[in-house]
């Protein structure tokens, strides 16, 4: 197929948080209300083999802000009040790369990639423009918003509206010269707060739980939101030329403390978290156009590494720095051409210090090598819990990142590891290492090969 763009592409950049693959019409949940995403995968490309960088917030956004896996770049985990969400000031971020091209950039919403330190802010990781909050949640309503660096407080309105109005204004602002928009919502991430108009719908099918119902309301705003970002550019005859990108950042929690968010997810297994399909394997929608055949389903393995050397390949730019990439351009597949080698791909995430024996995995064509969670590995520290919680509400009263040492904790033997063949069995339900120990055992050198080489470079980090 052979399209070409007319001058540089415009590129707009959607991400949700914690939702999961089963939460859009489009990927198979007749009982959610979606319909601008549900257009925009009829209309685009919809990718059914795409997957996050991680199974939690920051690391995943590490990865695809920098096309490198997140132990490389230092944001191994979420918790902000001890620095672990923050990108290495060594760091090349699309952002630099296309503002660096002669874009204007812009994030409206979540960062969480460096929330207590000027250096680490988006202004100064490639972003002209940012209205959002830098750390891991937001109230919905009683939020405080950081424009370029001056703090606004809440003023009745849903946090998901203040992002879309955020977005509209970026574009209705840059319409006349090429823009990278970042929309990055905080939804459905905690705390679980929607308008009831949005949660009334649900409410009536009467065979959801207040949590669900909630959570897909907030999905529901969310979805009005980038019906208003696709109608702005529909209205200034922009569509056509900018690349819309839909995804989340990991799997959907299916609990919340004490509140139960269990739900369709595509029939994987697993969750927000861990490393099985359910956590790491996101949805993706793509339009762009003039420059990719719409009305498509790709089955191509796609990576949040891989987004970054498409998109500056997209733009025609390059990247100012030199610090080696983990992704390939995905350009070819998308166009539909075959042939294209499906990269070995791989996860570890855990608290505090990585473990590499716990919760991580590997994948190599269609077979998977999964490490299941060792429990003490993911054993938050209550002090930290209870500063993560301070953070949100009275973030004034922080300013430095705690230098209290990691918790002390006995790390259990490692399960054994477990082998997927995801060709035959998506939802991972038969564990064939028993059978394959020679295949085990290749990708587990492989998997220690790889955490021992992302680790020793994030072990370098000077920041």
């Amino acid at each position: 197929m052979s399209i070409s763009s007319p001058g540089k592409p415009n590129i707009v950049l959607i991400l949700a948080d914690d939702m999961g693959y089963g939460d859009i019409g489009a990927f198979g949940n007749p009982d959610v209300e979606t319909p601008a995403l549900d257009k925009l995968a009829s209309n685009g490309i919809r990718l059914t083999q795409h997957y996050s960088g991680s199974c939690v917030c920051a690391p995943a956004r590490a990865a695809l802000m920098t096309a490198r896996y997140p132990h490389r770049t230092g944001a191994i985990d979420t918790l902000e009040g001890r620095g672990a969400d923050r990108l290495a000031l060594r760091e090349v971020t699309v952002a630099d790369a296309l503002k660096s091209a002669g874009y204007a950039t812009g994030l409206m919403g979540k960062w969480h990639l460096g929330a207590l330190d000027p250096r680490y802010h988006p202004n100064r990781r490639g972003f002209d423009e940012f209205a959002g909050f830098r750390g891991g949640w937001s109230d919905y309503w009683q939020w405080r918003l950081d424009r370029n660096g001056v703090f606004e407080k809440a003023d009745g309105r849903y946090l998901t509206d203040v992002f879309t109005e955020e977005a509209v204004q970026f574009i209705e602002r840059h319409r006349r010269e090429p823009f990278f928009l970042h929309v990055s919502y905080n939804a459905p991430h905690f705390p679980l707060q929607a308008a009831e108009g949005d949660i009334a719908p649900f409410r009536d099918k009467e065979k959801f739980g207040d949590g669900v119902c909630t959570l897909y309301g907030m999905n529901r705003c969310m979805d009005r939101g980038i019906a208003r970002i696709l109608e702005t550019l529909d209205r200034h005859g922009l569509t056509e030329n900018t690349l819309v990108l839909f995804m989340s950042d990991n799997g959907p929690a299916f609990r919340w403390h004490d509140i139960d968010c269990r739900r369709y997810n595509g029939h994987f297994n697993g969750s927000k978290g861990n490393t099985y399909e359910g956590g790491i394997r996101v949805p993706a929608i793509l339009r762009w156009p003039a420059g990719m055949q719409g009305g498509q389903e790709l089955h191509d393995l796609f990576h949040f590494t891989d987004w970054m050397p498409t998109l500056l390949s997209i733009a025609g730019a390059n990247s100012p720095g030199d610090l080696p990439i983990d992704g390939q351009c995905a350009l070819p597949a998308l166009r539909g051409e075959k042939g294209q080698v499906a990269p070995v791909r791989f996860w570890q995430w855990n608290r505090y210090t990585p473990v590499g024996t716990s919760n991580a995995a590997m994948r190599d064509g269609d077979w998977k090598l999964l490490r299941p969670i060792i429990p003490e590995t993911l054993q938050m520290d209550p002090e930290d819990a209870k500063e993560d919680g301070q953070l949100k509400y009275e973030p004034e009263s922080i300013t430095e990142i705690s230098r209290r040492p990691e918790p002390e904790r006995h790390v259990s033997a490692p399960p054994p590891p477990l082998l997927f063949n995801l060709a035959e069995d998506p939802y991972e339900q038969n564990d064939l290492a028993a059978a394959e120990p020679g295949r085990v055992h290749s990708m587990q050198r492989a998997l220690d090969t790889w955490f021992e080489e992302v680790e020793a470079e994030r072990s370098a980090i000077q920041d």
